[in-house]
């Protein structure tokens, strides 16, 4: 049994990507069990990629991978199978080859993990660190404009 979550404060920012993910019982390991924590990771892994390719609909591809430099992820309470969490991400910084990201997870409006997240943009051409230009941003500033989002940071 799950115990009764603690208000949180909810950060006052507007999302720039949300995605809905329902628990699955392969997200768990067995009957009554939580969330794996590896289960979070992949979630992380799998909303920024979404986030990109919604940035880059209909624009010119941009010829770069995004490498994970380091993931930080806090796990605050559990979530079950049938729980529908709501992930929220966000660009924090960005600056020469690497971006910042924030991820959260929330289950009836309380945050249950936290990841932040460093990648890097990697050539396809050379497989080397490129910099991140305004050209490879602009999809994300389009997203965060229409949402009515801060700026992010620049200078990672």
């Amino acid at each position: 049994m799950r115990p009764e979550p603690e208000a949180q404060p909810q950060p006052s920012t507007v999302w720039e990507f949300t995605k809905p993910i329902v628990v699955a019982e392969a997200h768990v390991g067995g009957p009554g069990a939580h969330v794996h924590n590896i289960v979070y990771l992949q979630w992380v892994e799998e909303v920024a990629a979404a986030h990109w390719r919604l940035a880059q609909s209909g624009r010119d591809p941009v010829d770069v991978d995004w490498f994970v430099v380091r993931h930080e992820i806090d796990y605050l309470r559990e979530a079950f199978v049938g729980d529908t969490l709501i992930a929220s991400t966000r660009i924090e910084r960005w600056g020469g080859a690497r971006l910042n990201r924030l991820v959260e997870f929330s289950l009836d409006g309380v945050v249950i993990a936290r990841a932040r997240t460093t990648w890097a943009a990697i050539s396809r051409q050379t497989g080397r660190p490129t910099r991140i230009t305004a050209a490879m941003m602009a999809g994300l500033e389009d997203i965060r404009l229409k949402r009515g989002n801060p700026e992010p940071a620049e200078g990672v």
